[in-house]
């Protein structure tokens, strides 16, 4: 599609901020108005619309598509966004490790451990670990808080949450990466031990190292996201 318009404006409207092409505000593809919730997300929006050439590029608005997601897709159904963000905590990379006699293991232990303390501390719950791969369910208590967690959030924290946790198939680590100073570079290294333990031992082949940084840059994404829209 060749470029449309000229100017790119930011500008307040009721219930948020409003990125304008030429004066006309944008829609999602739900055909509602793409109000978000700060100036620093609108921002993020508007760079994306002046970053085109003459020709616009549908991949490059990885914000866009994450405001459009949680208008059009989280705020129509807040309970099944929770739902599906709660299925990750019953498998949670991080509470299923390997056996105790494999190296893997203490590398787990020394990387995820302290990242679940955390978590139970923070929101006291309790999490089941595993070794192996048989499934354990999670305490109900726990799910319990963890969906109280979630409902409190708002639309587009949920939003940016969940592409944070399908990448580190991981809630806890979708958790903290929402926590003030984390560093999204370090939870994502901390979500992919195995991957990279695999790579130490073997090496990456270039295939996977480019998935790699493209997962990487998804879940920085995410989470600038995320503190945007906080303002």
């Amino acid at each position: 599609m060749k470029r449309f318009y000229k100017d790119v404006s930011v500008s307040p409207v009721d219930g948020g901020w409003h990125v304008t092409l030429d004066g006309r505000g944008i829609k999602t593809p739900g055909r509602a108005s793409q109000i978000v919730p700060s100036e620093a997300l609108a921002g993020l929006l508007a760079e994306e619309w002046r970053a085109q050439g003459e020709k616009i590029d549908p991949r490059s608005f990885v914000y866009r598509d994450m405001a459009d997601y949680a208008i059009d897709v989280v705020r129509k159904d807040r309970a099944d966004a929770v739902g599906n963000l709660l299925n990750y905590s019953q498998t949670d990379t991080l509470c299923y490790r390997g056996d105790p006699e494999d190296p893997l293991f203490q590398r787990q232990e020394e990387l995820w451990e302290p990242l679940l303390k955390t978590c139970e501390a923070r929101h006291g719950i309790t999490f089941s670990r595993v070794s192996g791969i048989m499934f354990d369910q999670q305490p109900e208590a726990t799910q319990q808080r963890l969906r109280e967690v979630l409902d409190a959030m708002d639309d587009f924290t949920l939003a940016g949450l969940q592409t944070m946790t399908s990448i580190a198939a991981s809630l806890v680590v979708g958790l903290e990466a929402l926590e003030d100073g984390a560093d999204p570079e370090q939870l994502f290294a901390t979500a992919n031990a195995e991957e990279d333990w695999q790579a130490e031992l073997w090496g990456w082949d270039f295939e996977a190292e480019d998935r790699r940084k493209l997962r990487l840059e998804a879940f920085t994404l995410a989470h600038e996201f995320v503190k945007a829209a906080r303002g």
